[in-house]
């Protein structure tokens, strides 16, 4: 289940297939990572001219920068099948192999969250990537044998939010690592106008600024947001979305001028109030607002730094006086040793 950002524990499939809808088809079609569309479009386009299958991909970032889209791109760009599954999913070498014998010549198998891969299947991973061969163990104790099954050139796609945890071997494994930047608001506004064109949202250019400005840099977060502005504008208003259509939509969901949520809030009130502006550490943070450390951590966390309001230190997280101000509280005047 992806992340959502008003509500990272609730999906709802119609939105699943709204936000399918929106996902762009082609390389060319794609909004921001100016650099990492060049690279990739030097290494598609070579791989069509040798008539051979991409080289394998990493795709690194927290999420909703488009991971998951840049992986059917890849395959409509190649003109094969896209195969999509995740690390946790993959909980046996079997469940693996049985997705490698099904891939067809340059097929595209994507696997987001792939840091989370299991020890034996990530070795049985390794023979896979490298010799387009499976290993498969057949039988119990002494009379165990090992079968090798060839498998077609195939391209792997992985999706990380922990470059970190990816062990070496797998990481040395792709030939591009590519790291995801959070977008600016030009680009956001101009992926904002182009999910209003699809969904038919009648929105004015101060409408698509100011959703864009409060989406944290995250093009899934736009979509949505763009969604919840849509239905606010055709309950209370007439349809329209401009500027301040927007804003006082955007307020009655919670998301206030800065793109912060509930959650967020409570994140920087109890950091402040409760825990004195910190050092605390992350599973204390995250009980004392009733989340998962991994949800604070992937989900909320990234954006607060990136906006200088916490920081992650070696005695725990600490509040920047950033936090202080949007929050309401005075920023004290002597400020923690962040690094003793």
């Amino acid at each position: 289940m992806r992340e959502d950002f008003l509500d990272p524990k609730v999906e709802s499939p119609i939105e699943e297939s709204d936000e399918a809808g929106l996902r762009p088809k082609h390389l060319e079609e794609f909004i921001g990572q100016r650099e990492l569309k060049q690279k990739l479009g030097i290494v598609l386009e070579a791989a069509r001219r040798r008539g051979e299958a991409v080289d394998h991909l990493l795709f690194a970032g927290p999420p909703g920068l488009g991971k998951t889209t840049l992986s059917g791109i890849i395959a409509a760009e190649m003109g094969v099948r896209l195969h999509i599954t995740s690390g946790p999913a993959l909980e046996r070498a079997g469940d693996l192999a049985a997705i490698l014998t099904k891939l067809e010549p340059s097929d595209v198998l994507f696997i987001d969250e792939i840091h989370r891969l299991g020890r034996t299947v990530e070795e049985i991973l390794y023979p896979a990537m490298e010799d387009f061969q499976l290993d498969i163990v057949v039988g119990k104790g002494p009379a165990a044998s090992s079968i090798r099954l060839a498998l077609p050139r195939f391209t792997l796609v992985g999706a990380t939010t922990r470059t970190g945890m990816i062990t070496g071997p797998l990481r040395d494994r792709f030939g591009l690592v590519a790291r995801l930047d959070y977008y600016d608001d030009a680009e956001l506004t101009a992926i904002v106008r182009r999910a209003a064109s699809i969904l038919s949202v009648d929105i004015d250019d101060e409408g698509c600024q100011e959703i864009a400005r409060r989406s944290r840099g995250t093009p899934r977060i736009a979509n949505r947001l763009l969604r919840r502005v849509r239905d606010f504008a055709e309950v209370r208003e007439s349809g329209r979305i401009t500027g301040s259509v927007a804003d006082e939509g955007l307020a009655v969901f919670g998301v206030d001028q800065r793109g912060l949520d509930k959650v967020d809030r409570a994140l920087l009130r109890a950091l402040c109030s409760q825990f004195n502006g910190g050092p605390v550490g992350l599973t204390t943070l995250a009980i004392g607002v009733g989340e998962q450390p991994e949800t604070v951590e992937d989900v909320y966390e990234p954006f607060l730094i990136q906006q200088g309001m916490i920081a992650r230190t070696p005695r725990g997280r600490v509040a920047m006086p950033a936090a202080w101000t949007h929050v309401g509280l005075t920023v004290p005047s002597a400020q923690p040793d962040l690094f003793s």
